[in-house]
């Protein structure tokens, strides 16, 4: 198996290592949040109501920016070039950490990972799903991808290299999966209807019919039963 892990100036830790339990972070943050309202930066109503913006935030937007890129390779090459001044255009405000939007192709499928906590780009994706911030997610996604991508149903062929990047505070990512074939002429309307929130982590295919999830390499082979 061929996969990238860049750490960067990224300080997760690996997969094998202790675990930081989900139950610190969040102390650490009620604690930042009581220096902030404490120090006058923000109210806590001000927090609150962030919070609940967030909180309504779904995985639209994202879907609106893939569909868009399919429809449109300048704007395509723009993404991936740029993707915080690519979802600009869109009037889609991605201001604070990077956005790297990772494309997708017949011989190479990203997967999108946090192995420290669960850094995500939501405002293009709303909410991270539970088993995202999960300890198993996060240390099973990069040392066995291909098994965790067959318990969700896809089935990566062993030709197909599986690249894992990992998010961190200061950069995101979204995946920008291949466009299924059959929707040359669909509006971008109706291509965003298929690109899930699954989709853009990279733990599933866009389907336009109830199919189990197979790379485009693999069609010829036994799907996984759902």
């Amino acid at each position: 198996m061929a996969h990238d892990h860049d750490h960067g100036d990224h300080h997760h830790p690996h997969p094998h290592q202790k675990d930081h339990a989900a139950k610190a972070w969040e102390r650490r943050e009620a604690a930042i949040r009581s220096l902030l309202i404490e120090k006058g930066v923000l109210t806590a109503e001000q927090i609150h109501r962030k919070i609940e913006e967030w909180d309504h935030k779904s995985f639209a937007e994202g879907a609106r920016v893939v569909a868009h890129a399919w429809s449109d390779p300048g704007y395509e090459a723009r993404l991936l070039a740029d993707a915080n001044a690519a979802t600009a255009e869109l009037g889609i405000d991605t201001s604070g950490p990077k956005i790297v939007a990772l494309k997708n192709t017949p011989s190479l499928h990203h997967l999108v990972v946090c192995t420290l906590c669960s850094c995500y780009p939501r405002m293009l994706l709303g909410l991270p799903p539970a088993w995202y911030k999960s300890a198993a997610y996060r240390s099973r996604a990069v040392s066995e991808p291909r098994q965790v991508l067959a318990e969700f149903g896809l089935i990566i062929p062993p030709e197909v290299e599986v690249r894992i990047e990992d998010s961190n505070q200061k950069c995101r990512f979204m995946v920008m999966p291949m466009r299924p074939e059959g929707t040359e002429k669909w509006t971008e309307k109706q291509l965003a209807e298929i690109v899930t929130r699954d989709c853009m982590i990279g733990v599933a295919l866009p389907r336009p019919g109830r199919t189990a999830d197979v790379h485009p390499v693999q069609k010829a082979s036994r799907p996984v039963q759902e």
